[in-house]
């Protein structure tokens, strides 16, 4: 950010509001000009810091700074948005995500649920930035909270360059082992397991350990530029953890009733040569196990909507092109009843076919009886949600960073039909990207 104005123009208008503070959420906005929303995110001292930008051309960009009120449960969330409508004010935007699995252990600093009202919003949109200043008076005294938001607009920092990614030495181990992963595939494929789960997402973790680890907006601003049909975010609960990531997969979107979904699940990669590259698009569209891999997803969320809506409408297969891979996928639209809730969405879409299995309960059994790594929020779900909209990723194409070392995952979509050698080299090109980041490309 290139001056302090913004910040005096918001102190001004906190001083106005003094005791005429109203009921509910009240937001207090700026103009301001920035460069880089990763790069004044990286400069900050306050916690927790977030980024979030849908994968639409021209989507709106938000970084979130602090946390006017913390959330980690969906019910809690849900009746925070419930309470607001009611009253009547403003409606505010909520950013967050949440595990794969819940039930089981997950990551330090990363509780199976968080989302957050951000003290601070830094917003882009079509060129023009807002910086914004939140607060609540419904649940808590008027003169405290005006102090405390104060107090984080005088510990507001200004935008600096992010720091160059240094080459880095680091240390590769794969949880599991390709030993072990031919074992996993095995056992997934036999005729007596396909006869009761028909498909089981397995994972990959790669863990690589280093003195230093980058700094997380770096590698995050780095990777989105590469990354344009994809979701682009990032999050960090303390000072030593982040999660990034630049998923292509949407979980869903909800303007209204109105919801889009989609089953993205068929995966092969891309070769520079145009013509090869659409033979393999072509090859991927007519692969028996590609398909099958793709009809579980659509098939669940099909049922999983059905009591949800009014009607869902299912596209045409397509392919989607990534830098270094290409996907089969398929839009759904629905028309939701009235009253359903984000909480109800997700409490019953994720986690998808695309990452979990068909059936989920067997799937999840597998997946907890053989990975010994911890999923965390790595195929989860993160985003934003708000009374009138929401959209919400699946949490691939992402990276755990910790203080000693970079943590990647990536999946693959086990069915009958299913190689061990080729679902490896699948898992190597969904990683392909952030491992070139890093220098182990």
């Amino acid at each position: 950010m290139h001056s302090t104005h913004p910040i005096e123009a918001l102190k001004h208008q906190l001083g106005l509001l003094g005791a005429t503070a109203g009921k509910g959420f009240i937001r207090l906005s700026t103009p301001c000009q920035v460069d880089s929303l990763v790069g004044w995110l990286n400069v900050q001292s306050m916690l927790p810091r977030l980024y979030w930008q849908s994968r639409d051309v021209g989507a709106v960009e938000y970084a979130a700074l602090g946390a006017v009120k913390a959330f980690d449960s969906l019910a809690a969330l849900q009746a925070d948005l419930a309470a607001l409508a009611e009253i009547g004010v403003e409606q505010p935007d909520y950013f967050g995500g949440s595990a794969f699995d819940p039930t089981t252990p997950g990551w330090e600093h990363f509780p199976a649920c968080y989302f957050l009202l951000p003290r601070f919003e830094l917003k882009r949109h079509q060129g023009k930035a807002t910086l914004s200043l939140n607060l609540r008076f419904d649940d808590r005294c008027p003169e405290a909270e005006i102090a405390q938001a104060r107090a984080c607009l005088a510990a507001l920092e200004k935008e600096q360059p992010l720091p160059r990614l240094l080459p880095q030495v680091y240390q590769r181990e794969d949880r599991p082992s390709p030993n072990e992963w031919a074992g996993w595939v095995a056992k997934a494929t036999t005729p007596s397991h396909l006869a009761h789960t028909p498909k089981v997402v397995l994972s990959r973790e790669t863990c690589l350990t280093t003195a230093e680890p980058p700094s997380p907006w770096a590698l995050l601003a780095r990777w989105q530029r590469g990354a344009a049909e994809c979701f682009h975010f990032g999050i960090q609960l303390t000072p030593r953890a982040a999660f990034i990531g630049c998923p292509p997969e949407r979980l869903y979107q909800r303007e209204g009733r109105r919801l889009i979904t989609e089953a993205l699940a068929g995966t092969t990669h891309r070769v520079r040569d145009t013509q090869q590259d659409q033979a393999l698009a072509a090859e991927l569209l007519a692969d028996k196990k590609n398909s099958l891999e793709n009809q579980c997803v659509y098939q669940q969320l099909l049922a999983q909507l059905e009591p949800l809506s009014q009607h869902a409408q299912m596209g045409e297969a397509h392919i989607v092109k990534l830098r270094s891979v290409q996907h089969i996928r398929r839009l759904i639209h629905a028309t939701l009843h009235r009253h359903v809730t984000d909480q109800q969405l997700l409490s019953v879409l994720p986690p998808t076919p695309a990452v979990g299995g068909v059936p989920r309960a067997s799937a999840l059994a597998f997946i907890r009886q053989h990975e010994r790594h911890q999923r965390g929020w790595y195929a989860g779900v993160f985003g934003r949600i708000s009374h009138a909209s929401s959209e919400l990723a699946v949490a691939i194409r992402c990276a755990h960073i910790g203080s000693e070392a970079i943590r990647l995952y990536a999946g693959a979509g086990i069915v009958a039909g299913s190689q061990p050698e080729e679902e490896w080299r699948e898992l190597d090109t969904k990683m392909a990207d952030i491992m070139s980041l890093l220098g182990m490309g």
